[in-house]
């Protein structure tokens, strides 16, 4: 009678799902099924009408546990991609590692993904389930059930399953009292689990950065020995990484923490440069905080701008020593823009279509320094003002430019047009000699001249 009573308010061990999982009553974990997403919702009724099961998954349910509001949510399910599609009209198959189904309602979509083997599947699936000479999965399209779809997830934190229509939470590993706890920690020989995808070391760092939880010692102790498998990974997929770590609100202390756990030469091997350099560390620190600063109050935020800073001091830099050997100022920076955005690509794959807007930033810093004339006028007028505006505050405060300079243009943008005028600086700037035109054979030199 009392088990019974313990197991009702405390949980119950999951028997269907084959597994010992811990089954935990909304009284347990507190997540009510009117927190999930309308769409996500549809998806996980519309499987269970049909007769198959599905579950809200992985880091939807470990922010509702944690009083936070999930940014997207994903539902596992025992139909294979074919069933989920035929299920929903508007949904579409993608992905050739991990096959996916993306289900549309409105704007939302919901990514649902088929319950996948923990990997102890027959002799004859290996060649589904694919490695390469360091251990790394090449394919894993191999179905099983929630126990093993469980045993695959990378984190007990985001081994969590919640099931809507019981509002039961299936808990394999711990993950809920981890969630307590505040500690990330591996499912499984964290060795092995990272050399099945070293990718998972940077994402321990953005979790344990974006959540506040300290990584397991366990978890943790094999990354400084496999940081290098990160060099057999595809550069796009580590940009994604890096971009999911800086536009998290969490973007300082994930980085901070990629160099604490030495894994910044594999994402950001610039950091070494910018961090041991005073003005370039104050720089990053400034540009991060800001741009946490604006994802915390749900503004939107530039990953060009973003990286644009990132790259900044090392074009700083190259500018510089262009300039100190003999190069003109301008044609100095273009070549250092160059020269930076063609050896970063071979480290972090910046996409080609934040190349303009970087540049037009970077281009538009010396013009800050024209205040006289009409200059400030046209310079206000350009479309990337305000963004290349923002930068020059950012090279203000970390001390690479005058105060001075940043509070003057603040001013300049609010005062009416009269006080602009009054606000001018004398303007230094040589003035274009102008070009005599050329007298024509038998013509007077009073006939060459403007009326």
């Amino acid at each position: 009678m009392i088990r019974r009573i313990l197991n009702k308010v405390f949980g119950r061990t999951s028997r269907a799902s084959g597994s010992g999982a811990q089954i935990l009553p909304l009284a347990a974990h507190g997540i009510r099924r009117d927190q999930l997403d309308d769409c996500a919702l549809k998806t996980c009724e519309t499987l269970a009408q049909a007769g198959y099961k599905g579950y809200v998954v992985g880091g939807a349910v470990r922010d509702l546990l944690l009083g936070k509001t999930p940014k997207d949510f994903d539902v596992a399910t025992d139909a294979t991609p074919e069933e989920v599609r035929r299920l929903f009209r508007r949904s579409r198959i993608i992905g050739r590692r991990f096959q996916i189904v993306h289900v549309m309602c409105g704007r939302v979509t919901i990514e649902v993904t088929t319950f996948r083997s923990n990997g102890q599947k027959e002799a004859d699936e290996e060649d589904e389930r694919s490695t390469d000479e360091h251990g790394r999965l090449l394919s894993d399209n191999v179905f099983g059930n929630m126990a093993d779809d469980a045993a695959r997830r990378d984190f007990t934190i985001n081994a969590l399953y919640y099931d809507p229509a019981r509002e039961e939470v299936h808990d394999y590993f711990g993950g809920v009292a981890d969630c307590k706890k505040r500690v990330l920690r591996m499912i499984g020989d964290p060795e092995t689990r990272f050399r099945e995808d070293p990718v998972r070391m940077l994402r321990a760092a953005r979790f344990a950065a974006k959540l506040d939880f300290h990584i397991d010692p366990d978890t943790r102790r094999p990354v400084a020995t496999l940081a290098p498998l990160l060099s057999n990974i595809p550069r796009a997929r580590i940009f994604d990484e890096a971009l999911k770590l800086l536009m998290s609100g969490h973007a300082l202390r994930g980085v901070h923490q990629l160099r604490a756990e030495g894994l910044h030469h594999g994402m950001l091997p610039l950091l070494d440069t910018i961090l041991d350099d005073p003005t370039g560390e104050r720089f990053i620190t400034a540009a991060l905080k800001t741009t946490d600063a604006r994802i915390a109050q749900d503004k939107p935020a530039s990953p060009a701008f973003l990286f644009g800073t990132l790259l900044w001091p090392q074009v700083l830099q190259r500018w510089r020593a262009l300039e100190a050997a003999g190069e003109k100022p301008q044609p100095a920076l273009f070549l250092a823009m160059d020269e930076v955005l063609d050896a970063q690509r071979g480290q972090l794959a910046i996409p080609r279509r934040y190349d303009g807007m970087i540049k037009e930033i970077w281009a538009l810093q010396p013009r800050f320094e024209q205040r006289g004339g009409q200059r400030p006028f046209r310079l206000l007028e350009h479309p990337r003002f305000r963004a290349a505006y923002d930068f020059l505050l950012l090279r203000a405060e970390s001390g690479e430019v005058d105060a001075e300079l940043g509070d003057w243009w603040t001013r300049f943008q609010d005062v009416d047009d009269e006080e602009r005028a009054a606000m001018l600086k004398a303007d230094s700037s040589p003035k274009p000699r102008r070009k005599r035109k050329r007298r024509k054979p038998g013509e007077s030199a009073a006939e060459t001249q403007p009326a």
